[in-house]
């Protein structure tokens, strides 16, 4: 492909990816001769030429778009077989597994009581959102997922040519497939086709990996502890925002969220069936050859006496004890899954009620295996799939609520009117008056029903404490554990947590029967913008000296979750900032809790971006204050990153194991590490560059013409027509730029090369710390870079953001800026802090070019930008048409960005 300027530049020092990446191109080429010749130029470098049509610029894009997709999955599959390599040459101990964390622990002298202690406390859970950041269909996945099996197939040797050639063609049909689908969607996807894509990565991967993964921990305890006995919780489960998350969504209603949690109850269900089906077909074992202990043949009886039909199964299974009992299990769960697809719950007396049922029975039929010597059926066929179930429950996601302050404050003063009717208003949400009212509410008795019934409120406030009235009826009827914990997004005040719990209270969510001892719900606060972060010790402070949240956190296991926001706490305060205001409000808040002895765990609201605090997941765990995850740690995962790490079995397997054992190796270590320990002279040094970054970027976006700027030089209008999401760009609608989400914020400024968000105002921060400090500050940021993982952690991503940076591009965007002064006041601005950065980063590391410490990532770079830039230049102009009246542009314009989208492998 020495022709092929896309594709000769996916050449590394991988060979195989090399090859891979050169099968794949050879198989789309031959199908764009077969469809579209005209194309074959362009996939190998060429422009489409001034008098394209729009038809024939929109299918360029999307075949460059198409071989982005396609080199992705080459690089997957390049990264799956050199760590499989790797285990092989030099064991299973590799960083990032739970084999190398443990056994690093041993050789340092952790005890296993110790260990036990800390696992038996373990909660990992990723939760999947509904964010518009995934441009990509679930057929689309679908078809990336048969590619890449297929490129596994063709990785074994023993293939005759005849089968190789076989599987080649095989490719290349997908890929076909692949090209003839269409890419972009007609319309807005609902809430039903979110979640549809949320389940597809469950259905395809996680319900297989997960088990594996309790049991690679359980195997490394044992190897490195011989003897030990452990017992390993089902400590990593997956949540979910998508049919929860309402802050500014109004497709989210009450209605949806049921449906929801039923769709998550069948796929579990589903699943369970299937796999007692396995089982069924499985254990043939027959008492004629193995010896059955008393207490199985007990509980056979049992079961064959309850399914009412034990004569005919002991009729079709003669003497093979343990199909009986799982066809007795099958017959239970058959009920509870039919009741499911009708939006019931099952009879006691004929299903399954709960899934700890379910999983008590498959503990039963494990240990009549194992008393029957069969302990190798009973480990490798029953325990992963009850931990399967002790992971997924009867609802596969553990799915959280989620409104904001607003709303929740309108559906309280709706509340308050009806209890002091007349001309009175209403005291102000943030005043003293409405808190010692709220506090007031909590400490009385429950009143009767009819004064806060949904017919006597306004619809937005019925629908607000229906929601959790929903809750409770949804946790009562179906499983625990269906409902995760309602998060407060904008909470400014300890009032706002506290109004969240009365309208638990009204909804019947309190233990008692007068509503006044504790809350069953827990109330997850979220802190985002950097104000809020800075308010949140103090906040959440006042919120455990009440001591109605005491007796909840007791009676919810005894740790307090709060939540913190990356997105919007960048948007408001730059890159530098945002993360070091995370960081001190964690250190603060970890101390606080130690002091008033409730732990604090956290929850991150990450995106995919580095802007949004998507750096890599063992680093950034990693660079976490010392003291703060203790085990437990919740995180978001959206769109494209979903994609990317649980499209395919082997990546999630690994994806899923480096989170977990870096959550273990920082719950074991940080507080040990000088990297993580605070010093008062490395803080002090972060508070100064911290407070320099922060004035730079706020001069850029408080600048009155940033908005007529960013809306005329980026596609952030057009991005809403992508269709990529149910929920709104903007959480109230307006125009302004404090309203616009945090996702099409970062979503725009990559599309137009300026990538604002992941950089901007770090360049000021070094350099003001060095010119006031001289030498002495350029040594003491050296020993920072060196021994303070936080700050080199911003260096690094900083950096990285830096190399997709373009300022001739940026230019050529700015030039759609109508007004010229506009246009050169703030790409002045841009210009001069993108030079002033990339010239401190690179005094602070040494480098003559940016990123050299990184050569993967400057090698994944170089294969995309020619292709890049080119799609970059074809959007400007598609921009300009579709903007001045050409409507057919549009399809090719949100192709574009998608394309780019792609090749930066990250949306928002």
């Amino acid at each position: 492909m020495s022709d092929n300027p896309t594709a000769s530049a996916a050449r590394t020092a991988s060979p195989y990816l090399d090859e891979v990446a050169q099968l794949l191109f050879d198989q789309f080429v031959e199908v764009i001769r077969i469809h579209q010749p005209e194309l074959e130029p362009v996939l190998r470098g060429e422009p489409t030429g001034d008098g394209a049509s729009p038809e024939l610029i929109a299918r360029a894009i999307q075949a460059q778009g198409t071989w982005f997709q396609l080199l992705s999955i080459a690089e997957q599959n390049a990264a799956m077989r050199l760590r499989r390599q790797a285990e092989v040459e030099r064991g299973p101990e590799l960083r990032g597994t739970f084999a190398q964390v443990v056994s690093a622990a041993a050789a340092q002298g952790v005890a296993a009581e110790q260990l036990q202690s800390l696992v038996a406390h373990l909660r990992v859970r990723p939760v999947i959102t509904a964010h518009p950041t995934e441009a990509k269909r679930v057929t689309v996945l679908e078809k990336h997922r048969r590619i890449y099996r297929r490129l596994v197939d063709l990785e074994a040797p023993r293939w005759t040519p005849r089968e190789r050639s076989g599987l080649v063609d095989a490719v290349r049909t997908e890929i076909e497939l692949l090209w003839l689908t269409g890419e972009l969607r007609l319309e807005k996807p609902t809430v039903a086709q979110e979640l549809a894509w949320g389940l597809y990565f469950v259905t395809e991967n996680l319900f297989d990996v997960v088990p594996e993964l309790v049991d690679k921990l359980d195997r490394a305890l044992q190897r490195a502890y011989p003897g030990g006995r452990f017992e390993v919780p089902p400590f990593f489960q997956f949540g979910s925002w998508i049919g929860g998350d309402r802050d500014g969504n109004p497709f989210v209603t009450n209605e949806v969220t049921r449906r929801t949690v039923y769709d998550n109850r069948v796929a579990s269900l589903r699943r369970y069936r299937q796999r007692l089906a396995e089982l069924l077909r499985g254990l043939s074992v027959t008492e004629r050859a193995a010896r059955i202990a008393p207490e199985f043949r007990e509980a056979l009886a049992r079961q064959l006496d309850r399914s009412g039909a034990g004569a005919s199964i002991a009729a079709r299974n003669p003497g093979e004890v343990f199909r009986q009992y799982v066809a007795c299990m099958l017959r239970r769960l058959d009920a509870t899954l039919t009741c499911a697809e009708h939006g019931e719950t099952a009879p006691e007396a004929a299903g399954y009620c709960t899934a700890d049922e379910l999983i008590a029975d498959l503990g039963t039929l494990e240990s009549g295996l194992a008393g029957a010597h069969a302990s190798g059926a009973a480990a490798r066929l029953v325990r992963p799939v009850r931990r399967e179930v002790e992971a997924f429950r009867f609802s596969t996601f553990r799915l959280d609520l989620r409104d904001n302050t607003t709303r929740l404050a309108a559906a309280l003063t709706a509340l308050w009117r009806g209890r002091h009717p007349g001309d009175s208003p209403p005291p102000a949400p943030a005043s003293p008056e409405w808190s010692t009212w709220v506090q007031g509410e909590l400490a009385r008795p429950l009143r009767g029903a009819a004064d806060c019934q949904p017919s006597s409120l306004p619809p937005e406030a019925a629908e607000t404490l229906g929601m959790f009235r929903l809750i409770r009826e949804l946790r009562d009827e179906l499983d625990r554990e269906a409902i995760g914990s309602f998060i407060l997004s904008m909470t400014h005040e300890a009032a706002d947590v506290l109004g969240a719990y009365l309208l638990a209270k009204e909804a019947g969510l309190f233990a008692d029967a007068q509503g006044t001892e504790c809350c069953t719900l827990p109330v997850v606060p979220l802190f985002e913008s950097v104000d809020d972060l800075r308010r949140a010790p103090e906040i959440v402070r006042e919120l455990l000296q009440v001591p109605l949240i005491r007796r909840s956190v007791r009676a919810q296991g005894g740790v307090y979750e709060v939540m913190i926001g990356y997105s919007d706490s960048n948007k408001d305060g730059g890159f530098l900032t945002s993360n070091w205001e995370l960081a001190k409000a964690q250190l603060k808040l970890t101390r606080l809790g130690r002091e008033c002895g409730v732990p604090i765990a956290f929850f991150h609201g990450r995106g995919g971006s580095v802007s949004r605090g998507g750096a890599p997941t063992g680093r950034a765990i990693a660079a976490q204050p010392a003291g703060s995850i203790a085990g437990r740690l919740r995180i978001t995962e959206q769109g494209e990153v979903v994609s990317f790490k649980y499209a395919n079995r082997g990546t999630a397997a690994y994806q899923t194991e480096l989170l977990a054992a870096s959550v273990l190796e920082h719950s074991l270590k940080s507080e040990r590490e000088e990297a993580l320990v605070p010093t008062a002279e490395f803080d002090e040094a972060m508070e100064a560059l911290s407070g320099a970054a922060h004035a730079a970027y706020r001069r850029l976006i408080e600048h009155p013409q940033l908005v007529t700027y960013f809306q005329a030089a980026s596609p952030l209008e057009e991005i809403a027509l992508l269709n990529i999401g149910s929920r709104p760009a903007r959480r109230f609608g307006a125009r302004t730029l404090g309203d616009l989400r945090a996702i099409p914020w970062v979503f725009a400024w990559s599309q137009n090369r300026h990538c604002i968000p992941g950089w901007y105002g770090v360049g000021t921060g070094l350099a003001t710390f060095l010119e006031v400090r001289g030498a002495r500050g350029a040594a003491l940021l050296e020993r920072m870079f060196t021994g303070c993982r936080l700050f080199r952690l911003i260096v690094d991503e900083a950096e990285k953001t830096l190399a997709y940076v373009d300022l001739d591009i940026a230019r050529a965007y700015a030039d759609l800026v109508a007004d010229p002064w506009v246009r050169n006041e703030l790409v002045s601005l841009v210009a001069d802090e993108y030079h002033r950065t990339v010239d401190a980063v690179r005094r602070l590391t040494g480098e003559s070019a940016l990123a050299e410490r990184f050569p993967q990532f400057r090698e994944r770079l170089s294969r995309r930008l020619p292709t890049l830039n080119q799609v970059s230049h074809q959007q400007i102009e598609l921009l300009r048409r579709y903007r001045g009246g050409q409507e057919d542009a549009l399809p090719a314009l949100l192709l574009s960005i998608n394309c780019i989208a792609a090749g930066f492998g990250t949306t928002g």
